[in-house]
């Protein structure tokens, strides 16, 4: 038997599917957007932090 005759036995399996894009996509964008907000100074500040002492 296949994984996929247990996967349609469980009722609302389909609901995990489209939950996981969901959450996948909104982090996605709320990463584009915090990118695209952020000033460019803070971004040359945090890239310096390793070389710091």
């Amino acid at each position: 038997m296949k994984f996929i005759n247990y996967l349609e036995k469980v009722s609302g399996v389909d609901i995990f599917g489209l939950t996981s894009l969901l959450v996948f996509f909104l982090f996605f964008v709320g990463m584009l957007t915090w990118v695209f907000l952020t000033k460019k100074k803070n971004f040359q500040e945090i890239s310096r932090i390793p070389l710091d002492n």
